[in-house]
């Protein structure tokens, strides 16, 4: 066991004379910053941080009071400053984060762009990677457990997983707190952005809800291209249309403000993405199978069929089947105000599916809608998802089932 430094620690506490303090003491990185850039950045562990000597004197960036002018003009709340944030210290904590990932890191995950434009200081890096490895992981896991779901279902449950509402909800239930107004002087625990409410057509704020987060999508009422090219190269990760840049070249400027929901989401990417860098692939996954897939989503609730009947018709007849014949099964108070009626629907002497209406129409559309969730929801037993191969002595890789597409109407 290494022996306590007692001397050090009574002078520190007993004695009021300025001693440096280890929650302050500057990184490896920041002994060799240039003098004239006090928010120099370090992103190395703190295991790799020298060790504390009495003879060591702070720099001048570390000595500097909280009102200093220099952290008032700042548009972010500067690397160092991250040590001496109980918040975050609480958050690191509470997600149960490795000592690995240094709360300087942490810091920069909560400054979004539009608070801090300099990429050097701002998550957008750490959010585009985190994005990237978010929908991967997500897809793979989807389409591995159903192999037969159509384009927009798995769009929409991707959507439901790791989209922008989803994000936002797990990032209050972590107890992250918004910063009125970003700025040098605001504790490093808080998120730091520049954020409008979003609202409805009455004016009402909008407050996402976790039942309708997967539900509502932003552009679900223009209807979907066909085009599988123009899926992955004009739309995004969740199958929506991106905007394009108006004519003249212009983007959106980073200070203007965004959705609080948007910069909730670049907060966890960004999180993914410094989990990724610092503790591997395996935390990785640990992280996302904890955080996001164990959530529940009751993918049955997803579909919306319009026309059960033909498409139900059209797949038989690709799978070299008969034609569906509905039959009624069982019906009572035919002539009373609440008749109800049981219909399945048949083919080669094999029910498919079975539902129940007050009507025989709403009954045969019913059976219908089963009959393809039957088909659709399809699960093998037994999957792997292509990124278990990566770890080191992996199984060898099997085929998986890979159906034959959606019925194209």
């Amino acid at each position: 066991m290494k022996p306590l430094r007692l001397l050090r620690w009574s002078g520190t506490v007993l004695s009021p004379r300025a001693r440096p303090s280890p929650l302050t003491r500057p990184s490896f990185h920041q002994y060799l910053s240039f003098p004239s850039s006090p928010r120099a950045q370090s992103n190395v562990a703190s295991i790799f941080d020298p060790e504390p000597d009495d003879t060591t004197e702070d720099p001048p960036a570390l000595s500097r009071p909280s009102d200093s002018p220099d952290l008032l003009s700042m548009p972010s709340p500067p690397p160092y400053r991250a040590r001496e944030s109980a918040k975050l210290a609480a958050l690191h904590a509470r997600l149960s984060l490795s000592p690995r990932l240094p709360f300087e890191t942490l810091a920069r995950c909560l400054i979004d762009s539009t608070a801090d434009p300099d990429p050097r200081f701002n998550n957008s890096s750490l959010a585009l990677l985190g994005s990237s490895l978010l929908s991967y992981y997500t897809s793979e896991a989807i389409l591995c457990r159903f192999p037969r779901l159509p384009t927009e279902v798995v769009f929409a449950s991707m959507w439901a997983y790791c989209g922008p509402k989803i994000l936002g909800i797990m990032t209050r239930e972590w107890g992250v707190e918004v910063a009125a107004e970003p700025g040098g002087e605001v504790d490093a625990g808080y998120l730091q952005c520049r954020w409008v409410e979003r609202k409805d057509s009455t004016g009402q704020p909008t407050v996402p809800d976790v039942k309708e987060a997967g539900k509502i999508r932003p552009n679900a009422d223009k209807g979907w291209r066909v085009g599988v090219s123009s899926r992955t190269v004009y739309d995004n990760q969740f199958g929506d249309e991106i905007k394009k840049q108006k004519p003249d070249g212009e983007t959106r400027k980073q200070q203007e403000p965004i959705p609080l929901e948007e910069a909730c989401a670049n907060f966890v990417n960004a999180l993914v993405g410094a989990v990724y860098l610092h503790l591997g692939r395996r935390a990785t996954k640990v992280f996302f199978t904890q955080h996001i897939m164990s959530r529940h989503l009751d993918v049955s609730k997803v579909f919306n069929f319009r026309q059960p009947s033909r498409d139900l018709s059209r797949l038989l007849a690709r799978e070299g089947f008969e034609s569906p014949v509905a039959r009624i099964k069982s019906e009572t108070g035919r002539a009373s105000r609440h008749p109800v009626f049981v219909v399945g629907v048949y083919t080669d002497n094999q029910e498919l599916g079975e539902g129940t209406g007050a009507s025989l129409q709403e009954a045969r559309f019913k059976a219908a809608v089963a009959a393809l969730k039957s088909w659709y929801l399809y699960s093998p037993l037994e999957s792997r998802v292509p990124s278990e191969t990566l770890e080191s002595g992996a199984k060898k890789w099997e085929p998986l089932m890979v159906d034959m597409g959606e019925v194209i109407v």
